[in-house]
């Protein structure tokens, strides 16, 4: 049946920020679903929180509403908006919650809001364990043995029946938050605890164990007309135990026979019916037991999911943009195919001939003491993609896009025999344990002896021994005698020219060359959806090792882009954001855009965002084979935030044509010694700093600069290993473990200032002039990582005279720099004098926050200078005064590492962001908060703890409101003592070590609502530790800056007050 005429107007609910769990996967299916309606000639209405995201820029729905996700929030939107409709399914776990959250409190019907895409009764069909438990039976179809219990006490009796090791996984949630497999009663406690408090439903379901069991995903498609068709079956490479979002990926299924791939479509596609999805895209999760080929259903999510946006990637059916047609009364025989260029309808069942394989990327070192083992509970942060004619290609290609340092299968176990200690390492899940497995097969263990250990199936297992008996064939070569046949051959496998120099203990510049003399040059295919039976007229293309090329390159002027690679804290989607305004740009300009990238989940990697999309790993040799293919007359790396930058040099040095900044400037800007030379030549203040090279030098150097000190390797992302010391035996420490970090680059010595203000500005250059996009102010002081504190555009603090400086200063810096495009700068305020931080001649993170706070797009702006547009052809004007304020607010994955300490410093760890807007700082803070999913009391017991530095007016004004609002406050002894000094009362009660009664006992006992502790030095952040994670543990809203719990209370008024604002407006 042909689209709805009924509807006008459509609600869209997003994702939130990025989070464990819930990435930009949504970003990338929300957006699709957006411009999807809005071709349609729908009124498009989007809430979503996250200011880093494509999907909230002003252009891409009708009405952009960057607002907390939450009921509240919507129904104000409902309520100024009236929309016919709501499509919760391209939200993720968040979306659909909130959407039932809206059906629930009768929001949906009072305002005559119809729910499409999935209804009530789907959504909790599939989502509540038992009803879906119910629904299976009626069906046919085996689920796993399980109970759903509400309490502790019913749990027992559940464990009872099915035993141990048993799996526990809470209603409602994402990621598996909250999940656990449990060994025995200790950890069954604990988990099932957790879970209940994390369900908002507080329901948990009790499983039989499959561990060990093969895991499999079916991505389907339904249409109401019952049309059915499976977009790509997955298959896990690690067995079940691991979350799939950990689990590394191969698509199509590699070890299913014919008769159970067929069962697993026809079960998929029964549960749909069953559940009710007949208007858009689900994912279906099959659990196998290699033993007897017993099949069950796991799950299914009747909603785009995290693996709807690698299906859509590894076959280029666009699931989002059809499931959204669906959901406005579509079928599927109705809409085209763009791949094919509409030669295919979308009833036509994607067919693929060659491998997909993602490997995700985690960031445990960010989280010392985070327990790294991989379990239910996802941890991952990213995920790269790759592509290749066969399993082991893939697999090395996605090794290499990782951008861990390994090239190929390195060997991490450098022991001669098979001890119990390394059998561990390979038995357990963890980020390495691909690469145990590879040195498993160099000690001599065999396939059966290693699927005992692993329980990876046979088939993954021959295929990694063989690429291991290849690389004892490649140290048995030289560069003179390699023969054609022999190198041709490992290429097809997959083996970088980076790793075949390893093997062969020579150079990867001497295999380049050796192999472009043999001729042998990687050529490109097209995913297409149909295996090449149609012809395809968009150009997304993987590299491989055959005889055919079909990259068809034109004869058009064009400029390529380099992306940023897998997610990672510290390089997250604000650059795949940046990368994608490129691509805007440079087709705006009449240029050919292509985008090389091999992150599966963003909208960089859609195959209609740039003209030509090379889904490759971000290394010099697959860079420079579409370099020598496209011959583009520029090449764009400063956007991709550091992963292109690395390549910099290689690059320069091989002919590539770099447009914009040149290299060498942001090699002066990052250079330590010549930055503070430039910036002493302009009479500009710096903190004092020196760069030492090894322990004796930072000792000595360290005495020069004065403690406290910022220390850091040079050439790092996300603050990566910066921490700020206090003494020579921290220092010590230190270099002993950060010589390892920074690949024998030097460290970097600043001293800390202390109590400062610290400053971002965004701008962008053409070389001649410079335009200011916005001056932000942090609300934690220095010290903070400037992506993990909150801050604020306008100033709230900063004098115009001291805004005016600013600005001066950052056109002389860009100006000194040569930038030309984008360029941050990070300034800090100390007694109204302006200190220097650093200047990074690149894209920024703030650029997108930036661009929705002030309506100028930054990146596309900067794009366009680098292509030689100036500013003034560009027409863009000054900086202009704002009407209101926007709050940007960090967001931190702290309950999924318990383990780990969640105190803020100068190594960033939040995984996402969130904007809030309004007309005095106060309503935006406290929006920024309420997005970000802080709970703030209104009343109730305050414990106050802070660091003698602290202990200022600044305290004392706060404690004032707190009482003033009702508060009790309970202080440790120094603060306690202040408090009192200045008339104020408080309770006193022990630090941990001073005994018990304690801290950590009011907070487990659930007497404390709201905890505000700063403390330095490293002895008092470690004695201070189980305060936070007892915190994190029990959920109460803790700070780790006096600066942030200030701007709370300070914005407690506003708590009533809070309106929505709709971002077009504002321009």
């Amino acid at each position: 049946m042909p689209k709805r005429q009924d509807i006008e107007s459509i609600l869209i609910l997003g994702a939130g920020p990025i989070i464990i769990g819930q990435a930009c996967e949504f970003d990338y299916s929300g957006t699709q679903a957006c411009r999807a309606l809005e071709q349609e000639g729908y009124r498009v209405i989007l809430v979503n929180s996250n200011p880093a995201t494509i999907m909230t820029d002003p252009d891409i729905a009708n009405s952009i509403y960057i607002e907390p996700v939450q009921w509240q929030s919507i129904e104000k939107v409902i309520a100024r908006e009236k929309p016919d409709a709501i499509l919760p399914t391209m939200g993720g776990q968040t979306g659909l919650n909130t959407a039932l959250d809206l059906a629930r409190k009768g929001i949906l019907d009072k305002y005559n809001v119809e729910m499409i895409g999935a209804t009530k009764e789907s959504i909790d069909t599939a989502e509540d364990r038992e009803l879906f438990k119910v629904a299976m039976e009626e069906i046919g179809i085996e689920v796993a043995q399980s109970g759903l219990v509400r309490n502790l006490e019913e749990s027992f009796e559940i464990v009872r029946q099915i035993g141990y090791p048993i799996i526990i996984r809470p209603s409602f949630t994402l990621g598996g938050s909250g999940g656990g497999v449990a060994n025995d009663e200790k950890e069954f406690i604990t988990i099932v605890e957790r879970g209940l408090k994390l369900s908002p439903t507080n329901e948990v379901l009790l499983e039989e164990s499959l561990l060990g069991w093969k895991e499999f995903e079916m991505e389907v498609v339904r249409d109401r007309n019952d049309n059915s068709i499976i977009v790509c079956s997955i298959e896990n490479l690690d067995p079940m135990g691991i979350h799939t979002g950990d689990s590394i990926t191969v698509a199509p299924a590699q070890t299913l026979t014919d008769k159970e791939l067929q069962k697993m479509r026809d079960n998929s596609i029964a549960i749909l019916r069953r559940i009710g999805v007949d208007t858009g895209g689900s994912n279906v999760q099959f659990a196998v037991n290699p033993k007897d080929g017993r099949m069950i259903v796991i799950e299914m999510n009747p909603r785009v999911s995290r693996s709807s946006a690698l299906a859509s990637k590894a076959t280029g059916f666009p699931i989002a943009k059809i499931a959204a047609k669906l959901a406005i009364g579509y079928t599927l025989d109705e809409l085209k195919n763009d791949i094919t260029g509409g030669r295919t309808p979308a009833s036509f069942e994607p067919s693929i001939d060659y491998v997909v394989t993602k490997i995700p990327r985690f960031t445990f070192e960010k989280f010392p003491n985070a327990n790294s083992i991989l379990t239910t509970q996802m941890k991952s942060v990213g995920e790269v993609m790759a592509i290749g004619r066969t399993f082991q290609e893939s697999l090395q290609k996605a090794i290499r896009g990782l951008e861990t340092n390994n090239h190929g299968f390195t060997s991490l176990y450098h022991e001669t025999s098979v001890t119990e200690s390394f059998k561990n390492k390979v038995s357990t899940p963890s980020e390495d344990r691909l690469f145990y497995i590879g040195d498993a097969f160099r000690l001599g263990m065999t396939v059966p002896e290693i699927n005992q250990l692993t329980d990876i199936d046979h088939w993954f297992l021959s295929h990694i021994e063989d690429i291991i008996k290849t690389e004892e064939l490649i140290r048995n070569q030289s560069i003179k005698t390699i023969k054609k046949d022999f190198l041709f051959s490992i290429k097809k496998k997959g083996f970088s020219d980076l790793r075949i120099a390893e093997l062969m203990s020579t150079d990867e510049i001497s295999i380049n060359k050796k192999r472009k003399k043999l001729n042998i040059k990687p050529v490109y295919k097209r995913v297409d959806t149909c295996a090449a039976e149609f012809e395809t007229s968009t150009a997304y293309l993987y590299s491989t090792y055959e005889e055919e090329c079909e990259s068809l390159p034109t004869d058009r002027k064009k400029i390529l882009i380099l992306g940023g690679g897998p997610n990672r804290i510290g390089q997250g989607i604000e650059f795949d954001y940046c990368c994608v305004h490129a691509s805007y740009a440079i087709a705006e300009c009449g240029y050919e855009s292509i985008m090389i990238n091999c992150n599966p989940e963003t909208v960089s990697t859609d195959y209609d965002t740039s003209d030509r999309l090379y889904f490759e790993p971000l290394t010099f040799e697959d860079v420079m084979a579409v370099v020598d293919v496209e011959k583009p007359s520029g090449i764009i790396i400063q956007f991709g935030g550091q992963t292109p930058l690395k390549l910099a040099r290689q690059l320069l040095e091989a002919g590539a044509p770099i447009i914009g900044t040149s290299p060498d400037s942001i090699d002066l800007a990052e250079d330590r010694e010549r930055f503070k030379e430039l910036v002493g030549s302009l009479d500009y203040l710096q903190p004092f700093n020196e760069v030492a090279n090894n322990p004796t030098e930072a000792i000595e150097k360290a005495r020069k600069v004065k403690y406290p000190l910022v220390v850091r390797p040079s050439y790092v992302l996300g603050g990566r290993a910066m921490e700020i010391i206090y003494n020579d035996e921290e220092l010590k420490r230190y270099m002993d473990a950060a010589i390892k970090v920074s690949n024998k680059s030097p460290v970097l010595l600043d001293h800390f200032l202390d109590k400062a203000i610290e400053i971002d500005v965004d701008a962008v250059s053409d070389g001649k002039e410079v335009f200011v996009g916005a001056v932000m102010e942090h609300i934690e002081q220095a010290g903070v990582h400037s992506g993990d504190s909150s801050c604020s555009i306008p100033p709230v603090s900063l004098s115009n005279k001291i805004q005016k400086e600013i600005k001066k200063q950052m056109v002389v810096l860009a100006k000194s720099l040569n930038v030309i495009g984008l360029v941050n700068a990070q300034f800090a305020i100390q007694k109204d004098k302006i200190f220097i931080l650093e200047v990074n001649p690149r894209a920024s993170r703030t650029v997108p926050f930036v661009s929705k706070a002030t309506g100028k797009q930054l990146a596309k702006i900067a794009a366009k200078t680098m292509i030689g547009i100036s500013l003034k052809e560009q027409r863009v004007k000054s900086e202009t005064s704002q009407e209101f304020f926007a709050v940007k607010g960090p967001v931190f994955p702290f309950n999924k590492f318990p383990d780990s300490d969640p105190i803020l410093g100068p190594e960033m760890k939040s995984t996402g962001e969130v904007m809030g807007t309004g007309s005095s700082f106060g309503e935006a803070y406290i929006k920024s908060q309420h997005a970000a999913g802080i709970k703030i009391p209104r009343t109730g017991n305050v414990f106050l703890s802070v660091r003698d530095p602290d202990k200022t007016e600044v305290l004392l004004n706060l404690a004032r409101l707190l009482i003033k609002k009702d508060f009790k406050i309970f202080a440790t002894e120094g603060t306690s003592e202040f408090l009192t000094e200045h008339n104020i009362n408080s309770s006193y009660i022990n630090k941990v070590h001073q005994g018990q009664p304690h801290i950590v006992d009011l907070i487990r006992e659930g007497v404390i609502d709201l905890i505000i502790n700063t403390t330095e030095g490293k002895q008092s952040i470690e004695e201070s530790f189980s305060i936070r994670a007892e915190a994190v543990i029990r959920d109460v809203t803790y700070y780790t800056s006096l600066e942030a719990s200030v701007a709370t209370m300070d914005a407690f008024d506003y708590f009533s007050m809070v309106s929505v604002n709709r971002l077009q407006d504002y321009y």
